[in-house]
């Protein structure tokens, strides 16, 4: 069972199922004991499958306990199955060694994870998107799944990223959590929002015009969460469109509007998010940050 690896669609429909067999193939080649699940090409509406459906093609997957459960893509629809979720059952797959593995809409199940088990989960590659993608169009990114297959086989320990400067000397340690910030957001006053104080936040997302990113900061902000956090690590925010109205207003605009109004520090350059090149991350551990210049590098190793 140590490298057994089963492909599931939580969210949202999958349009074609092509890309879901090429990944299948790709990760085979890897190594893994690729099975796709019964339910994975099901369609219902804009989702894979109607709520019931996905609801037990994730309880199917927690009673098989993978090595790695890996969601198929992202979209919407993890927010309707959050109070239906067997949570105790998702705990047990990963006391038996699951690695829940995904992003996006994918941030809800990782953060109800660490709310109602204080298990630990990886935010990382979806299987249509970054092993899925055909060669005419790119391929599979090299610093995706090695940092993907060294994640998994336990190697890796740590990733480095460039950030802006003035957080030389920067040292911080906390859980590590975060993800897609408007699933964040969606979470907060819930009962599957984590709690967590002197963590390290990492957020990113996509096709958010800047102004509605800072909307949300600032959101977790007057909420008490950014306040609460050693550190907060911005990944890619892309796929927006300028507006004539924002005379020059941009992201760094919406971060530093943050940044005046919270003493946390707020770092940039995280290569996570809807992006080809992207680390995977441990969601839900205790992990060390320090900035040395302008090259910033998280660390667990074996501080969990």
């Amino acid at each position: 069972m140590s490298n057994s690896l089963i492909l599931y669609t939580p969210a949202g429909v999958l349009a074609q199922a092509q890309p879901l067999k090429r990944a299948a193939k790709r990760l085979g080649k890897l190594g893994y004991e690729v099975q796709i699940d019964e339910a994975a090409l099901a369609k219902h509406q804009r989702f894979g499958g109607d709520d019931a459906t996905r609801l037990q093609a994730i309880h199917r997957v927690a009673k098989a306990a993978p090595s790695i459960a890996m969601a198929s893509r992202g979209g919407y629809g993890m927010t309707r199955l959050l109070d239906q979720l067997d949570w105790k059952l998702l705990g047990k797959s990963v006391d038996k060694g699951t690695r829940w593995v995904g992003l996006s809409d994918l941030t809800s199940l990782h953060l109800g994870l660490l709310r109602h088990c204080k298990a630990m989960s990886w935010a990382g590659p979806l299987a249509c998107d970054d092993f899925g993608r055909s060669d005419a169009d790119g391929g599979v990114d090299d610093v995706t799944q090695d940092c993907f297959t060294e994640a998994m086989s336990g190697l890796l320990e740590a990733v480095g990223f460039r950030t802006e400067a003035g957080f030389d000397g920067l040292e911080a340690r906390g859980t590590l959590w975060g993800g897609n910030l408007s699933i964040v957001n969606s979470l907060l006053g819930t009962g599957h929002f984590p709690k967590v104080k002197g963590g390290i936040l990492f957020l990113e997302d996509v096709n958010e015009h800047p102004y509605r990113v800072e909307r949300q900061l600032l959101q977790l902000l007057q909420a008490g969460v950014i306040d609460a956090q050693k550190a907060v690590i911005l990944g890619d925010f892309s796929g927006w469109k300028k507006s004539p109205l924002d005379k020059g207003y941009g992201m760094k605009s919406a971060i530093d509007a943050l940044r005046q109004r919270t003493k946390t520090p707020i770092l940039t350059g995280l290569p996570f998010g809807h992006v080809r090149t992207k680390v995977s991350l441990p969601v839900g551990i205790k992990v060390e940050m320090m900035v040395q210049g302008r090259d910033a590098l998280v660390a667990w190793g074996h501080s969990d």
